[in-house]
């Protein structure tokens, strides 16, 4: 029977899918997630400073020392909400990477 299956089945198939192998590795990869995300957030943000840097708003909505103040907040809050949206990919980027160099298969 074993030489019937072998023949029909791929050994890959075959043998099961060894998945996360304990607690310690779940919240490692749990760990690793966030911080590619956290990283994604941050690299946005930056971004997105940079981005509005050269914009100015036109009274009665905009200018002023509290526009100037609070506009870091806006950006950091867009970067965090594209991010939680999917982003634009460079947080599974750097999670791919990031298991990888703790020798965890992506």
């Amino acid at each position: 029977m074993a030489d019937l299956t072998a023949a029909v089945v791929p050994p890959t198939l075959a043998t099961p899918a060894t998945g996360p192998q304990s607690a310690a590795e779940l919240a490692k990869r749990g760990q690793i997630k966030q911080t590619a995300q956290k990283f994604e957030a941050s690299f946005l943000s930056v971004m997105l400073q940079q981005m509005f840097e050269g914009t100015d708003t036109p009274a009665p909505f905009g200018g002023g020392p509290g526009e100037a103040m609070f506009k870091s907040f806006l950006s950091e809050a867009m970067a965090n909400k594209i991010t939680a949206r999917g982003g634009v990919g460079l947080a599974a980027s750097v999670q791919r990477e990031m298991l990888k160099m703790q020798g965890l298969t992506p």
